[in-house]
């Protein structure tokens, strides 16, 4: 019988590999570890990648596989999702790998200036209605410009035609440095094979888009430090559909 979400919940306090942060935490208990993830959790010097949105941790997890000599941190507010991760990542003894229960919104309280190199968006919310809360908006952008490196990598992998239209018009209208994209990402021809290793992760949600039939997208692009980021103004077809099974609830066909 699979563990319900209060006993998860009580695991996840006693794991060494979890930091819990909610909002309500955050307000009167400062992060002592933003700016010494390395030297106080990782014990190493190497490149720090996080995954936000983590879901499962899916992706945190297998990247940390392929890659030994990088440091992976998946970042969720859903506790229950993140303890399939974090617990698989113990028991493999993983310790390359950590997650973070906060809301993202807050997520450069977390992180020092140039403390990280690399993000992952994997299959985000697209929020059709709220641009303030894509997760590839101006608002978050200038939050992972807090913390990520001048030039740092985002990558972006997502089943929402939306969202990946949204994304590649905010690159546009602010000059991102693009350095891959398609729309189609199984049926792309060329990639190396460690590309394809990398991209070939599927997560638990990410399944469930391939079973309805749907494209998986992919981008990644660079984010300078210096210069001034613009929403863009151009209507969007909104997806037929919000999550897994459900049609979409708004009766607009478009969206900014």
């Amino acid at each position: 019988m699979s563990k319900g979400k209060l006993a998860k919940f009580a695991d996840m306090e006693k794991y060494e590999n979890v930091f819990q942060y909610p909002y309500s935490v955050v307000e009167h208990v400062p992060f002592e570890m933003q700016g010494h993830w390395r030297e106080r959790y990782f014990h190493n010097d190497h490149p720090i990648v996080l995954e936000l949105g983590c879901g499962k941790g899916e992706y945190a997890v297998s990247l940390a596989r392929l890659f030994p000599d990088v440091n992976f941190i998946g970042v969720d507010i859903k506790g229950a999702r993140m303890w399939t991760g974090a617990t698989q990542a113990l028991q493999e003894g993983l310790r390359n790998v950590a997650f973070l229960r906060t809301n993202i919104e807050i997520i450069d309280r977390f992180f020092a200036k140039d403390e990280v190199q690399e993000i992952w968006l994997t299959f985000s919310d697209p929020q059709m209605k709220n641009p303030r809360k894509r997760l590839s908006s101006t608002y978050f952008l200038e939050r992972y410009r807090r913390f990520l490196v001048d030039g740092g990598i985002i990558h972006l992998k997502t089943d929402s035609h939306f969202l990946f239209t949204y994304t590649t018009l905010m690159v546009e209208k602010n000059h991102l440095p693009l350095l891959f994209r398609t729309e189609d990402l199984y049926h792309t021809e060329g990639l190396d094979a460690q590309t394809s290793h990398i991209l070939g992760i599927q997560t638990y949600y990410e399944r469930m888009w391939i079973e309805r039939g749907l494209n998986i997208k992919y981008m990644k692009f660079q984010l300078p430090q210096e210069g001034v980021l613009e929403e863009s103004e151009e209507e969007i077809p909104l997806d037929d559909y919000r999550s897994y099974r459900r049609d979409k609830r708004s009766p607009k066909e478009k969206a900014i």
